[in-house]
């Protein structure tokens, strides 16, 4: 059973790497809570439809982060996407067995192409109330 309490944030968990994610879709929000379950205290979350999200993170730009979901280290570096879930097998010890998969040599432009798949049609599974505004309409056209 997945938690349904918040998830931490960046200001309760100041030194962990931050997840930006869209907090509208049901997949997205299912799999941030696997990650926070798997992170043991290494990550913090943030949806990107919150507005902190422009504040701390001025040059990710609106559809970058409808695109696809990033991971910012505590140095400030961005991943999105693949890259994004790539550097987590990294750093996640309940990933490990995963890393080497995702580290062969070149094939880092496939897991793109296979991650951005499932991101175009990630509201197949469902949008959050908050979402029957329109503003997840981008990926319905």
């Amino acid at each position: 059973m997945l938690s349904t309490g918040p998830l931490p944030s960046p200001d309760s968990l100041p030194e962990a790497d931050i997840v930006i994610y869209d907090g509208h879709c049901r997949f997205c929000t299912t799999s941030v809570r696997r990650l926070h379950r798997l992170g043991g205290g290494r990550l913090a979350f943030l949806s990107l439809h919150d507005a902190e999200v422009a504040r701390r993170f001025p040059d990710l730009t609106h559809d970058q982060l409808m695109d696809e979901m990033y991971v910012v280290d505590k140095h400030g570096k961005a991943r999105g996407g693949a890259a994004a879930f790539r550097y987590l097998t990294r750093r996640l010890p309940s990933l490990w067995a995963l890393a080497p998969l995702l580290h062969i040599p070149l094939s880092l432009g496939l897991w793109k192409f296979f991650y951005r798949q499932v991101a175009k049609r990630r509201y197949l599974f469902g949008k959050t109330a908050d979402c029957d505004s329109g503003s997840c309409d981008i990926h319905f056209r």
